[in-house]
């Protein structure tokens, strides 16, 4: 039997608060540890490695029994801080870590060392098999639901695919923004789930209160796909700036990234500029706003406490 994500992580309820850039913070994770589930942060989050030791010194003092956090670590190339980010997190401990968008080889050696859970996510059967065989913990199953950079495949197949082929348990990320959909998810074969969107109009998240209006205003239909934030196709509002600018990589743009060479770095670029836009519109009140979220912003009626929000999914 495939351990559920209440018993890989010791929580009362099978749900990680997911890592949002920009979006997640010590207050977010705390409150979801006093609620019995598990928060998560981008690494990303923390300019300075001292900021971040800070952040999992908070975290530990304000651990719960029935609660737990990770930190999400971007491994590919594009990511320069990503080794020193993975030694603060091994020395000082965190319950588990999310890899996304590179080879989590060493994330998984280094963390296992420490007795540190690794969750990849995965985004289609190939990867899924890859980091299992790599020795990670659990996948997270990236659907097409799902907010940020997210996959190509319906929850259901993938899910079920996934749960089929693997040995490892399923964590299921995208298209829960209530309960009904938290259980769908369930019966797939998905042991819990990763809920990010509907947290970003909680009063604790760490962004302006018109990004976490937007979230309530705007519903599923306004929902994009962008390549202008790292490179990468992510779901953003369609607000008024995003249909400005457009949603396609410029001409230059796509030419450079077919160069195998230069991608790389042109993606790096991308990424660089694009986390910066990201980081204005998430800051403060402009009319150039980039704001990422996904279609599940649907069920979001208000800004309110993260419990007042999880309650809505238990």
């Amino acid at each position: 039997m495939k351990k559920t994500l209440k018993q890989l992580l010791a929580i009362e309820h099978p749900i990680i608060i997911a890592p949002m850039f920009l979006v997640s913070n010590v207050a977010m994770v705390t409150a979801a540890m006093q609620a019995g589930t598990a928060g998560c942060i981008p690494a990303l989050n923390y300019r300075t490695l001292p900021e971040l030791r800070e952040a999992i010194t908070q975290l530990k003092a304000s651990k719960t029994e029935n609660g737990a956090f990770g930190f999400n670590l971007i491994v590919n190339k594009s990511n320069l801080k990503f080794p020193d980010q993975l030694t603060v997190c091994c020395e000082m401990g965190v319950d588990f870590i999310i890899t996304s968008l590179g080879n989590p080889k060493q994330v998984i050696e280094e963390s296992h060392k420490k007795g540190i859970l690794v969750f990849c996510d995965v985004v289609n059967l190939e990867q899924a098999l890859k980091v299992e065989s790599l020795g990670c913990d659990a996948v997270i199953a990236v659907n097409n639901e799902a907010g940020g950079h997210r996959g190509s495949i319906s929850p259901k197949q993938l899910i079920e695919e996934l749960d089929a082929a693997l040995k490892i348990p399923v964590i299921s990320a995208g298209g829960v923004g209530n309960k009904a959909e938290l259980d769908e998810k369930l019966s797939y074969g998905a042991v819990g789930v990763s809920i990010g969107s509907p947290f970003i109009a909680s009063e604790e998240a760490g962004v302006s209160n018109e990004y976490k209006e937007a979230c309530v205003t705007y519903g599923k239909k306004d929902i994009v796909v962008t390549q202008k934030i790292s490179g990468t196709p992510c779901t953003v509002i369609n607000t008024p700036y995003v249909q400005e600018i457009g949603t396609e990589q410029s001409w230059i743009e796509s030419l450079l990234n077919k160069n195998k060479w230069l991608k790389k770095y042109v993606k790096m670029l991308r990424f660089l500029k694009g986390t910066n836009m990201v980081t204005k519109a998430a800051a403060g009140a402009t009319y150039k706003t980039v704001w990422v979220a996904g279609p599940t912003i649907e069920h979001t009626k208000a800004i309110e406490p993260l419990k007042k929000i999880i309650e809505r999914f238990i």
